[in-house]
């Protein structure tokens, strides 16, 4: 038996595969004050579902995968660790210089935005070495060992190594680790060319900074799980979701804990890869996961999911990039508990703010006070009060139309329905914008491609967003509601090795390419090894980031070869990127050299024999309740059929306005809408 479980800022989400192939879902609100207890908690909804305690449920499991927000909540409310950052003398403000840009670059009243370490924590080391990796200045061990004392004395809890082109060589930083290991051995430290040897200084330093920074946490955090399992009866394997769509053991990814930054969304593409290669034939696939808070977005594109190495934690440009590669996904904040409010110049607002689990929307009796898109949506009669999480959480829709009446439909000089529905179509108009946002900047046409819609929330308003861009198809996969969780199950044990070598097309040296793509292989090798006996599959992956002659920044282009052997391997790698760059930019050159500059061997071990099974859904007794009044903005309140998800019949085509209804998640599908089951057992709608 096998649990993936994902930790959202509402609900904590568990799906639970048994050894017969059936799955089934269940939920547990999320415990902001302790993350685990929520895994517990969800777990023990499962157990009781099959009369079992939770010993024994968790006794039987052999692997957990959890996917959590732990370590981004962590950097964005402060509650990383002291750290420090030793650098290359004369280079302290790399992290306080940044790569400039302003987000708005004629508001001065906006505070230059602090380092992630502070100055007053940053030590200088005497040493230098240049971008061909010969040794300048030499380590002056003496001087180190005073700024290690100096370090120690400042009460750090944790240590950033950066210094200049250590990637070309990394003599300076590994010596630096070994005294910091002997000086200071409880203080964990972060090497930046381990990390991240990417080519920019600023990035590297980040990486390595955030990652040190969570080091103390996430080792508390993941060992505390792991106890607080194994106390339950837990005996399996416990694997965490990482930033690159893929599976590390918990104990390796508490030494890199920079992985999971982007633990939880990173696993929606991977489903969504799966059920678009399921139920469409179009090239591109958005993947939307509607969370309690947040809304996040990536894409699909011909089977690959893009990556991106400018991932900000908090605003552009304001906030910290991670500089660490990791699936591309946007994120506005944009869901089911976010907060509507009508500023002073009556305008509008649905989010960034979210009611979260703690107090919740309105209508969760829990002590909310602020209107939110799921008060709207009880409001409008898309909910259904009785029903919600099957049946195990009523819905106070009194309270709901009284705040959202007494906030914004008396503020507006609207209706309470017309407030309601506007509420939705702004926070529709918001996730819109994230998905133009995302796609458009790629050189895709949201028109062209498929929308999935994954995420507890995303049934309110999925159809509308699809008719705004215009997408010919909307999938709603039956384990939508849980999409992470089921992209956990679907994933693999994964890692990614990079390493620095520039050359260009125009100069080509294929001796050297292979010798750096031979030792990328050989680290995957040692990898699938220590996979173990559980891996069914393995496979490797390479990719480069490549530019033209004189560009500044790169694209990542999948090697399609193992070794570069004849001219046609690297004409076809030069095109390749052509394509690519065109495809992205909408323009290509080919008579400018190609200039490759970092390789990377992405290894992944497969823990799977045979497909994801159905999911197991059970049919709601609907009764006089098939029919209830919904409001829509172009019909107004109609008399709305309401469909059991489990009682359709595949291939059998209906009509909205309709309100399909599964135990976790309602599917609103407005008039004008057609919608059908797929064999597949996902909702297939053409808005």
């Amino acid at each position: 038996m096998r649990l993936a479980c994902d930790t959202g800022g509402t609900f904590t989400d568990l799906i639970v595969e048994y050894d017969d192939g059936a799955v089934k879902m269940f939920k547990a609100a999320t415990v902001p004050s302790d993350p685990a207890q929520g895994v517990i908690d969800a777990a023990a909804v499962a157990a009781a579902d099959e009369g079992a305690s939770l010993r024994d449920f968790l006794g039987r499991c052999e692997l957990l995968v959890h996917g959590t927000t732990h370590a981004i909540n962590a950097i964005i409310t402060g509650r990383t660790a002291k750290t420090a950052l030793l650098t290359t003398a004369g280079h302290p403000d790399i992290l306080t210089l940044r790569e400039g840009g302003r987000s708005e670059p004629f508001n001065f009243r906006i505070a230059y935005p602090a380092p992630y370490i502070p100055r007053a924590l940053t030590f200088e080391v005497k040493e230098r070495v240049n971008s061909a990796g010969a040794i300048v200045e030499p380590l002056d061990e003496a001087a180190l060992a005073r700024t290690i004392h100096e370090l120690s004395d400042s009460g750090a809890e944790a240590v950033a190594v950066c210094l200049l082109w250590s990637i070309a060589n990394s003599a300076h930083e590994l010596r630096i680790g070994e005294a910091l290991r002997a000086q200071l051995p409880h203080v964990p430290f972060t090497l930046s060319h381990q990390v991240n040897p990417t080519l920019r200084e600023y990035r590297r330093a980040s990486s390595a900074a955030i990652d040190a920074s969570l080091k103390p946490l996430m080792s508390r955090y993941l060992g505390g799980l792991v106890n607080r399992l194994t106390e339950n009866g837990f005996g399996g394997r416990a694997l965490v979701l990482t930033s690159q769509g893929g599976m590390m053991d918990a104990d390796e990814l508490a030494k890199q804990p920079i992985h999971a930054i982007n633990s939880g969304p990173s696993m929606a593409p991977i489903a969504g890869r799966y059920y678009a290669g399921l139920n469409s034939s179009l090239p591109v696939a958005i993947v939307a996961d509607t969370g309690g808070t947040t809304y996040d977005v990536s894409v699909v594109r011909r089977g690959r999911i893009p990556k991106t190495r400018e991932t900000w934690i908090g605003n552009p440009y304001r906030g910290h990039m991670t500089g660490f590669p990791s699936i591309d996904i946007k994120s506005v904040g944009a869901g089911g508990g976010s907060i509507a409010s009508v500023d002073a110049g009556g305008v509008l607002h649905v989010g960034p703010k979210s009611a979260g689990s703690v107090p919740g929307p309105v209508c969760y009796s829990a002590g909310g006070k602020e209107p939110t898109l799921t008060d709207a949506s009880l409001v409008l009669g898309h909910l259904d009060p009785d029903y919600f999480l099957g049946g195990r959480m009523k819905l106070d829709i009194d309270a709901a139309q009284s705040v959202i009446n007494e906030k914004i439909a008396k503020p507006l000089g609207l209706s309470l329905m017309e407030a309601a529905s506007s509420i939705v179509e702004v926070a529709t108009e918001n996730m819109v914008q994230a998905i133009e946002e995302i796609t458009i900047n790629q050189g895709i046409d949201p028109s062209e491609a498929a929308l999935i819609g994954g995420g507890g929330a995303a049934g309110f308003n999925s159809v509308f967003i699809a008719r705004r861009l215009q997408s010919p198809l909307l999938i709603m996969p039956e384990t939508g509601a849980a999409l992470s969780c089921a992209g956990a199950l679907m994933s693999d044990l994964r890692d990614e090795y990079r390493s620095m070598f520039f050359v260009r097309s125009s100069e080509w040296k294929a001796e050297a390419v292979n010798a750096v793509l031979g030792e990328l292989r050989q680290r995957c090798f040692e990898f699938l090894e220590r996979a173990g006996k559980t891996r069914e599959s393995g496979h490797i992956e390479f990719a480069v980031e490549a530019r033209y002659q004189g560009q500044v920044w790169e694209i990542e282009i999948p090697v399609h070869v193992n070794l570069f052997a004849t001219q046609e391997d690297l004409d076809a790698l030069v095109e390749d990127f052509h394509v690519h760059h065109r495809e992205v930019f909408a323009v290509r050159d080919d008579h400018s050299a190609v200039e490759f500059v970092c390789w990377t061997a992405a290894v992944s071990a497969g823990l799977r024999k045979k497909p994801l099974g159905r999911l197991q859904i059970a049919a709601r007794k609907l009764g006089e309740k098939s029919v209830r009044q919904a409001y829509f903005r172009d019909a107004g309140l109609v008399e709305t059929p309401v469909v059991s998800m489990a009682n359709l019949k595949p291939g059998v085509v209906a009509s909205g306005p309709a309100v399909v209804e599964t135990p976790f998640t309602t599917i609103v599908i407005d008039p004008g809408a057609s919608y059908w089951l797929e064999e597949s057992g996902s909702l297939l709608i053409k808005p």
